[in-house]
């Protein structure tokens, strides 16, 4: 499948707003991507279908994450982690994507995972700094992105579980765990 295809089959199911942030993420991604020595193909693909599953009924992600053998605790944090998991799901079945790197980056964009790889990474971080994002912090992450992805990345996920908590929000096990692995393993 090609890009125009893959953006119209996104553009189908986002708004338009939405769909110009996956614009944006797709963009980011392939900067990221030739900047750490990443697929670039893969990643303006995870990036393109990243968010795929964003707007399917509440009802019907849930019913996949209990049929389709995925992490059951999701189901006990915030609905916003479901489209990740399910989009990967969704993006397999209805447009054929099968390679498993860009699977995975798609599954993992909103929660992290120990282990990511550099494309995990990479669309994770430029799901959270694409230009049309406005929010505190999100400019320091920006310039880290620039030199280091790993501490961009640390910094993106300590911003998002300090908003969490914040919020008296439970943060995926997930999360924290992605996040001690990182600092630990990036200590001077």
């Amino acid at each position: 499948m090609d890009r125009d295809q893959a953006l119209d089959l996104v553009r189908a199911q986002l708004t338009e707003h939405r769909y110009l942030h996956t614009l944006g993420v797709m963009e980011t991604a392939i900067e990221l991507a030739e900047r750490y020595n990443a697929d670039r193909d893969k990643a303006e693909m995870a990036a393109i279908f990243h968010d795929y599953a964003k707007f399917r009924p509440k009802e019907e992600m849930k019913k996949i994450i209990e049929t389709e053998g995925m992490d059951k605790r999701l189901l006990e944090y915030n609905a916003e982690l479901w489209h990740a998991p399910v989009g990967a799901y969704l993006v397999r079945k209805e447009a054929g994507v099968e390679d498993e790197e860009i699977l995975d980056a798609i599954r993992f964009h909103t929660s992290g995972r120990p282990g990511m790889t550099n494309l995990e990474k990479i669309i994770y971080l430029a799901d959270y700094i694409e230009p049309g994002r406005r929010f505190p912090g999100v400019d320091e992450v920006r310039e880290l992105a620039k030199d280091n992805l790993e501490e961009a990345l640390i910094l993106s996920i300590r911003n998002s579980i300090t908003f969490l908590m914040k919020k008296n929000q439970a943060v995926f096990p997930e999360t924290f765990y992605t996040f001690n692995e990182l600092v630990l393993k990036n200590r001077s």
